[in-house]
């Protein structure tokens, strides 16, 4: 039944779903649209309202491009790209094998989002890699659709911006009822980590039931996708290949051991190849963290989140000239992320100056009870995660609306953060923009998938939907 219905709408995807930039641009217009017609916004206000929002997000949009990048990096590293190239050989039948990306990532999701959208891409790239190897055929965008399918829980775990932001002093919550919210009421509340793995459940068999059945429906891995080693489109061989001169695990090994091929060495090359250096900033970093969660508790934000990935990197990481290499490889998966980010940052200011937002959001409130607060929260936020596809951008415009409403109904306030949250993971199956680092290592267009994240769509709504009333009505 699962195949019946993604046919489709792979083929109406594929047909007319553009580019995540054109998208965002369609998007604008729409809103703009929707403001002129439903507001009495002046055009000029509009114009000024998308103006002053667009560098409304730079600071976010920084540590979110960080999340990204140092993502990408960590699972780039030696010791981690190994294991992921291991574990890829784990599955033995096609299902299997959607079945395992689409954990493998969302696992990973749970740890950073950027960490779960690269892992997700490279394990679908060595999963293909592995299935050929032993003439397996597999159905490369179901594969590379299982790893963002993964991505579909991201906001539930370590790096999920509402919680974080909510229990971070000087974010939304500041001076809202209630005041701060503790991750502990929030991400690592029982029915949140129910719910994670519920869904991944759901996601991961749904993606194994669409195997293909007829040979002829399989669109196999391009040879350009294995042509570097480590990696389709990069990794870890790649990204050594680019800052040491030489190619796979060769070039791993003259890096971390820092020997010179031709000439003496140099005291600048023993520097850049000595792994001391990296190790001892990891170290200190790592002392850092400890301190900070030994005189804070469990106080977490995305700054916290960045250094932990760091920490980790400069741990694993073969050198300085190693880093520098990943780092630089990685820069093309935040590419697009740098030049759409000011557009969603701009129509966040055309909704929030022509009050679309506070519109879309009080339908919402109107039509709730203390039991169902939460469910229409998540419908809103899905709906909203549209045109604005920034977890931490869109709980900062949605916070305020619901916070006073969920005081006045008698709703505890972690059920809005999380509801908001949930609505914001929930549609990024069909908002392509945070597709587009997992694309950038799978070397897929957003087209190809995303009938696929459909069907996930439609499933995580089910059970994410279904775990807001289930804690409304408690």
């Amino acid at each position: 039944m699962l195949r019946v219905i993604a046919r489709p709408v792979v083929y109406l995807v594929e047909r007319w779903l553009p580019g995540p930039l054109i998208l965002a641009i369609v998007l604008t217009v729409i809103a703009a649209v929707a403001a002129l017609t439903m507001t009495d916004t002046t055009p000029g206000e509009l114009v000024m309202g998308w103006g002053e929002g667009l560098i409304g997000l730079l600071a976010f949009m920084t540590q979110v491009c960080l999340v990204l990048l140092l993502g990408y990096t960590l699972a780039n590293t030696r010791p981690v790209h190994r294991l992921l190239v291991r574990i890829a050989g784990l599955p033995k039948t096609p299902a299997a094998a959607y079945g395992f990306v689409t954990v493998v990532a969302g696992l990973a999701s749970l740890i950073s989002f950027g960490l779960g959208l690269v892992v997700g891409g490279v394990m679908a790239v060595e999963v293909a890699r592995a299935a050929r190897q032993r003439g397996m055929k597999l159905h490369y965008p179901l594969l590379v659709a299982s790893g963002y399918s993964g991505f579909v829980i991201w906001h539930m775990g370590y790096s999920g911006s509402g919680p974080l932001n909510a229990a971070t002093d000087g974010g939304a919550y500041t001076d809202l009822p209630g005041g701060l919210i503790e991750i502990t009421r929030t991400t690592f509340s029982w029915w949140n980590i129910t719910a994670a793995f519920v869904t991944l459940a759901v996601v991961t068999v749904a993606m194994m039931l669409m195997t293909p059945k007829r040979e002829n429906e399989i669109v196999t891995a391009p040879d350009a996708i294995f042509a570097l080693p480590g990696g389709g489109g990069g990794g870890a061989g790649a990204s050594a290949d680019a800052g040491t001169g030489t190619g796979g695990d060769a070039a791993g090994a003259h890096a971390q051991t820092g020997e010179v091929r031709d000439g003496a060495r140099t005291p600048a090359e023993w520097m850049e190849h000595f792994r001391g250096f990296t190790a001892l900033l990891g170290v200190f970093f790592g002392i850092y963290l400890v301190m900070h969660f030994g005189s804070n508790g469990f106080d977490l934000n995305l700054d916290i989140v960045n250094w932990t990935l760091l920490c980790l990197i400069l741990l694993l990481v073969g050198n300085a000239r190693e880093l520098a290499s990943l780092v630089a490889e990685g820069g093309r998966t935040v590419s697009e992320v740098l030049l759409q980010y000011p557009l969603y940052a701009g129509l966040i200011g055309m909704m929030s100056a022509s009050g679309l937002t506070v519109i879309v959001s009080e339908f919402f409130i109107d039509i709730s009870s203390p039991a169902t607060l939460g469910f229409f929260a998540f419908l809103a936020a899905g709906v909203l995660n549209m045109f604005i596809p920034s977890g931490g951008g869109q709980f900062e415009v949605m916070a305020p609306l619901f916070a006073a409403p969920a005081d006045a109904l008698g709703v505890q306030q972690e059920v809005v953060v999380m509801a908001i949250a949930y609505g914001d993971q929930w549609t990024n199956m069909i908002q392509p923009f945070w597709a587009i680092p997992l694309l950038a290592v799978a070397g897929l267009k957003v087209r190809e998938i995303l009938g696929y994240t459909t069907i996930t769509l439609i499933l995580s709504g089910i059970t994410l939907g279904g775990t807001m009333l289930l804690v409304g009505a408690g």
